[in-house]
């Protein structure tokens, strides 16, 4: 303990700025692209299948770019802003 306090005072053990945390939910949601978009997934794929159409479902099946609305909120989140 009398070690920590020593070098404390000498200034060889400094209290650095604290990292910020990823938010796990949204880093499960979204990916960033190399040219820097968020990328999401469609609602209402993967339920109730039945009654929609084929092309709804290939439609819903691809990744949507997130509005420039909420990209800085989203890259935020994923600690990239």
């Amino acid at each position: 303990m009398d070690d920590f306090k020593a070098k404390k005072e000498e200034g060889g053990m400094s209290m650095g700025k604290k990292k910020m945390k990823t938010n796990r939910s949204a880093a499960k949601r979204f990916r960033v692209t190399r040219k820097g978009k968020v990328m999401r997934e469609h609602a209402y794929a993967w339920h109730k299948t039945g009654k929609k159409r084929r092309s709804a479902l290939r439609r819903l099946k691809r990744k949507g770019q997130v509005s420039a609305a909420e990209k800085n909120r989203v890259l935020k989140l994923l600690g990239m802003k």
